[in-house]
């Protein structure tokens, strides 16, 4: 048994449908384009960085890795399971992260985790993040991964997200004064060093796993829903996989980003830029944007979007997952969205890119990454999203959104 089952019965899964083989066409030859286009822009080291992406979008997709949902599901009904996933992929990502940080070696000079303040900044955008990914029905991963599989109801949600992202860009000294409100505490700054780090890590992770199981065992949550699957060879190429693997990669491929770029994976910080680039096409010029105005930030949105690192990792997120829905039988384009659910992904998409921006990242770049780079202000985002979440759950039902209930099962 993995470690992150939960030692339930679950529903036998469902044989995938075909592949969709023109889809999987299109998907390759986009890949490809892209990938020349990113080469010719920026060169070899952004190419790798774009493969990261189709790598991760891949996983995410088969995985079904969520963060949106293991919240909720936790929340609702006491199901643990995918918290647990967030563990394992956690410790791992923190045992990797620990070898390259502490060696100071990777293929971009000395590399840097993502350590930021644990001030009003997290709290604030953590909360705001949590109460939009549960009203807008996706995180920051899932957004792209989601919109990249054909749930063309969450480009609603994007759309959101930039606009959010876009706003922030005129509050930007505001900002700046918010995240600053608290200390910056990494857990390698002790006598331990690293070590020390990974074993504080480990064992917060271990206290959070116990709690999960404590919960499940108090309220007997439903089983997981298994998505439709192959058996065998092809599970890899069409099936769903377990959590466990998913845990695994996704820790393995931010571990590979960070040797590659010298920075851990991040996603939102892109979605300004391509805000700004959007206005700019269309006549409007927010470049005196306080955000903006800043000599680092000036030079990104006058360079080409193929030469930025998140840019490049987010589209090779979205191509990665069409390629592998399609490949599942599972790209499906949604022509009908009730007005209300479209309403929710958008202001749901606001307060996530608000929030991101003010709390110095999402739940990749300030969860996952800065729980990774051990840096405190990563389990503080983690605490106050699940706390957004109970908000965020109290309000889908106004934009025709369901919860789960103990009776269910729940995916």
């Amino acid at each position: 048994m993995s470690v992150v089952d939960i030692s339930r019965p679950v529903a036998a899964p469902v044989q995938a449908p075909p592949a969709q083989r023109g889809v999987v066409a299109i998907g390759i030859a986009v890949a490809v384009v892209v990938g020349f286009a990113v080469n010719n822009a920026a060169g070899w080291k952004l190419t790798v960085l774009y493969a990261l992406g189709l790598a991760l979008g891949l996983v995410l997709f088969h995985s079904r890795f969520g963060f949106t949902s293991a919240w909720r599901q936790l929340v609702t009904v006491g199901q643990g399971r995918a918290i647990r996933a967030h563990m394992l992929m956690l410790g791992a990502a923190c045992l990797l992260f620990a070898v390259i940080l502490g060696s100071g070696v990777s293929l971009s000079g000395t590399p840097a985790g993502t350590v930021a303040p644990a001030g009003l900044g997290v709290v604030l955008g953590a909360f705001l993040f949590g109460v939009g990914m549960q009203v807008g029905g996706s995180c920051a991963s899932g957004t792209l991964f989601a919109v990249g599989s054909g749930q063309t109801a969450i480009l609603f949600t994007l759309g959101g997200f930039i606009a959010g992202s876009v706003a922030s860009a005129f509050v930007a000294d505001w900002i700046r004064a918010v995240q600053n409100t608290g200390p910056t505490v990494s857990l390698a700054n002790t006598p331990l060093g690293y070590v020390g780090a990974v074993v504080i890590s480990l064992l917060i992770i271990g206290a959070v796993f116990a709690v999960s199981l404590l919960i499940e065992r108090r309220r007997t949550p439903p089983p997981i829903e298994q998505p439709p699957t192959e058996r065998g060879v092809l599970r890899v190429l069409r099936g769903s996989w377990p959590l466990w693997v998913g845990a695994l990669l996704l820790a393995g491929f931010n571990a590979l980003t960070l040797f590659v770029s010298g920075q851990a994976w991040g996603i939102t910080s892109a979605f300004g830029l391509w805000g700004a680039k959007i206005l700019a096409w269309v006549g409007i010029d927010i470049s005196g944007a306080q955000f903006w105005s800043v000599p680092e930030n000036t030079a990104k949105l006058s360079a080409s979007v193929l030469t930025d690192r998140v840019s490049v990792m987010d589209f090779g997120i979205m191509i990665g997952a069409l390629i592998a829905a399609a490949l599942a039988g599972a790209f499906t384009l949604h022509r009908h969205i009730p007005w209300r659910l479209a309403v929710g992904a958008v202001l749901g998409g606001i307060l996530m890119g608000f929030g991101a921006r003010l709390a110095g990242g999402c739940n990749i770049g300030a969860y996952f990454s800065g729980v990774a780079s051990f840096s405190l202000h990563g389990w503080l985002w983690g605490a106050m999203a699940i706390i957004g979440t109970y908000a965020g759950i109290t309000l889908r039902p106004l934009f025709g959104l369901t919860n789960p209930k103990p009776s269910d099962s729940v995916c």
